[in-house]
């Protein structure tokens, strides 16, 4: 509907259409005040309401599907489980019996047990094995120059065995003190962390969002990660740096973010050919060639660019991993967040201004005027944006389906080191971090684009259409899912798919503003309040319940299953669940405390002892009647509030 009226738009028939540039086909062609840019409100319009119709059926079926998901799984570890952090440290007993003490006292009726978190890693194993080599060093030392002495006495002239004697003494004691060593030790590597088990779901959620004491640095509790999503090697940071941790690592993003600004205007300079001579006038004889001056300016910016932001989701891991995040899913989200924003920057923007003839000094002293020059800019940015969705994007989906880096690795294993077994067998899995930024930045110029170059539009449709068969297969059939996030990505794919939508419509107002078209101008402001109430209505109805799970889910599981006799198997399933030494591959053996809630007679202590983990044990309650969970459709359907 828009490409007719953005080709004509200046009137008279062209004949020439395959060899007519890109430009011809923009908004850019179009004449000032001319009556066609109705058209293209027209077509904002049914965008815009297309894509809030979607976006709010799709949040309500994930919505849903989430809930299905908590409903209908097996009993979650996770759900019964808190993480508790900056756990005050004692002089006069461990960070187990403190921990023990707390809730035992604090949550009497609804504690279950406990499970300390210990320092491990392959660095800590390396300290281990570097003192147990010591340890053996000191001890042959000492059997070496401590032999016992067969001289003869000087007054009897008989062999003397007294030193032989006291060597054996030395030994029992040694024996003794390696005992008192060895629980010494396993005290210095326990963590001030701890997983703590309550009874029920509910009880768990409540501990995890209440503050524990009046000091909110210290007692800091949060909902437990999956077992096989915690990242154990971030437990052990001390709560206290995590504010620090966040923010050098968004200097460090923004630092980075600037950096990464010099080779995207090498790329754009690549471009322009006029000032490519200049900069190097010996190119001006090959640069004159048609087929050297189509490679360059056309394929060769967008392979480079694509070339340079492979180096961005390593980094983006790294700084995540800085970050502090306590689940693997946590860090992987927090780095597509990055990405994105790295990739809508340095693809988008940066690649706008620096490739147009607006100067980025100009952009940054007027911001007012930025839709007007977003207008201007981004229609003659359309031939790159081709380009890099066909590098960028369908180059990705054969790269994706080929699995070049993993081959490379089985290859190298094979061949070169002689190595039967894949390293890489049961740990390959989706690179959210990677792949989600990407299918959002193609998604943010399809909406950008689509009144401005709509012939951009069908190389996406094509991207999206093979992409989805490309995932689908790879999700199902090669990726290994160790953990479930629960659709903890759609808030960011709907947030993103909302600001390309405002953002697509503060360009058409820029546009349409240079074309003298007041009125087209005015229909556009009602559109841009509109997406506003319809986000704004979307984080009310939908976003709480990807942040927490609800109390009357948790309440209905929980009475559900005190009707089931299956609750003892839930009680030692969560002790066994987050083993440190099974879930880590370089974790060091270690005796555990692993404290299970037992009824003693003690007498109770202070507040303030007891947030200084100094207090004493207390009488505790009797153990309720364990829950375990029946899977019913009727039942679920009653949960979510689903007529029968």
């Amino acid at each position: 509907m828009v490409l007719p009226v953005n080709y004509n738009g200046m009137g008279g028939m062209r004949k020439n259409i395959p060899f007519e540039s890109l430009e011809v086909f923009t908004i850019e062609n179009v004449k000032e005040g001319s009556k066609w840019l109705w058209v293209h409100c027209l077509a904002l319009y049914i965008i815009t309401l297309s894509a809030c119709a979607l976006l709010y059926f799709e949040y309500k079926s994930i919505t849903n599907l989430r809930l299905l998901h908590i409903i209908g799984s097996p009993p979650n570890p996770s759900h019964f489980t808190i993480l508790v952090r900056s756990i005050p440290w004692s002089s006069e007993e461990s960070y187990c019996e403190t921990v023990k003490k707390f809730f035992s006292y604090y949550h009497a009726s609804t504690y279950l047990s406990h499970q300390m978190i210990y320092k491990s890693g392959k660095v800590q194993k390396l300290k281990d094995d570097a003192e147990h080599i010591c340890k053996v060093i000191r001890d042959a030392s000492l059997e070496k120059t401590c032999k016992p002495s067969f001289t003869k006495c000087c007054c009897y002239g008989a062999p003397t065995f007294s030193f032989k004697k006291i060597s054996t003494e030395t030994g029992s004691t040694h024996g003794r003190t390696c005992n008192n060593d060895l629980h010494l030790d396993t005290g210095k590597k326990e963590c001030p962390a701890a997983f703590v088990f309550f009874k029920s779901r509910y009880a768990a959620l409540t501990a995890a969002q209440v503050l524990q004491t009046s000091n909110p640095m210290l007692w800091v509790t949060d909902v437990a990660p999956e077992p096989h999503d915690v990242y154990w090697s971030n437990i052990c940071i001390p709560y206290r740096q995590l504010w620090i941790r966040k923010i050098a690592t968004l200097v460090a993003s923004v630092a980075f973010m600037l950096v990464f600004l010099i080779p995207v205007t090498f790329v754009q300079g690549l471009t322009q050919l006029d000032k490519l001579q200049k900069m190097f006038p010996f190119l001006t004889g090959i640069l004159k060639e048609k087929f050297v001056n189509q490679v360059v300016t056309g394929y060769l910016p967008s392979v480079i660019l694509v070339l340079f932001l492979c180096a961005v989701p390593p980094v983006m891991i790294l700084l995540s991993s800085v970050e502090g995040s306590i689940s693997r899913s946590e860090r992987k989200k927090s780095a597509c967040f990055k990405v994105l924003y790295f990739t809508i920057w340095n693809v988008f923007f940066v690649n706008v201004f620096t490739g147009s003839v607006i100067s980025q000094l100009l952009v940054f002293s007027s911001v007012t005027d930025l839709p007007a020059q977003l207008a201007k800019a981004v229609p003659l940015q359309a031939t790159f944006f081709t380009t890099y969705i066909l590098s960028s994007g369908w180059a990705s989906l054969a790269v994706e389906v080929m699995q070049i880096f993993p081959l490379l690795c089985n290859l190298f294993q094979r061949f070169i080191l002689r190595l039967k077994e894949d390293a890489l067998d049961g740990s390959l899995s989706f690179p959210y971090h990677t792949e989600v930024p990407r299918i959002l930045l193609f998604g943010f110029l399809g909406f950008t684009c689509a009144i401005l170059a709509p012939l951009m539009l069908p190389f996406l449709l094509i991207y999206f259409f093979i992409a989805y068969l490309v995932y689908r297969n790879q999700i199902i059939n090669v990726y290994i899912t160790k953990y479930d996030s629960g659709g903890q990505y759609w808030p960011i794919v709907h947030n993103t798919t909302v600001f390309s939508l405002l953002f697509s419509q503060l360009i058409a107002l820029g546009v349409f503003g240079l074309k003298r078209s007041s009125v087209t101008s005015g229909f556009t402001i009602p559109l841009l309040i509109g997406t506003l109430l319809f986000h704004q209505y979307c984080r009310q109805r939908f976003l709480p319940v990807f942040r927490n799970n609800s109390a009357q889910i948790l309440i209905d599981l929980d009475r559900r299953d005190e009707h089931c006799g299956r609750v003892e198997e839930i009680y030692e399933h969560l002790c066994s669940a987050y083993n440190q030494s099974s879930l880590m591959p370089h974790s060091t053996s270690q005796a555990k405390c692993v404290s299970l809630h037992e009824d003693k007679d003690s007498s109770p202590s202070s507040s303030e002892d007891m947030e200084k983990g100094n207090e004493k044990e207390i009488n505790q309650k009797d153990r309720p009647r364990p829950v375990q969970r029946s899977l019913s459709l009727s039942s679920d359907k009653s949960v979510l509030g689903v007529k029968q």
